[in-house]
């Protein structure tokens, strides 16, 4: 193996997986949501943040909708 390799004749070339990288986002979440996908997670072995995100990915590919009934002004 050399000891100095020259590295200015090397293109550059773009990331292929650069449009599967994850984004950090900064979320509020209900304690006792937390407390549940921690402990799904640890049943499946994944840490929960990987959980999480599985979770809201099937809801993107599945193209699940909230229903919000927000209670009636008196």
């Amino acid at each position: 193996m050399k000891a100095e390799y020259d590295l200015s004749r090397m293109k550059s070339r773009r990331n292929p997986y650069a449009s599967k990288l994850k984004k950090p986002v900064t979320m509020r979440l209900s304690e006792d949501v937390v407390v549940y996908f921690k402990g799904m997670a640890m049943e499946a072995g994944v840490p929960y943040q990987s959980l999480i995100n599985l979770y809201l990915r099937d809801c993107v590919t599945q193209h699940r909708q909230v229903e919000i009934n927000w209670p009636a002004k008196p």
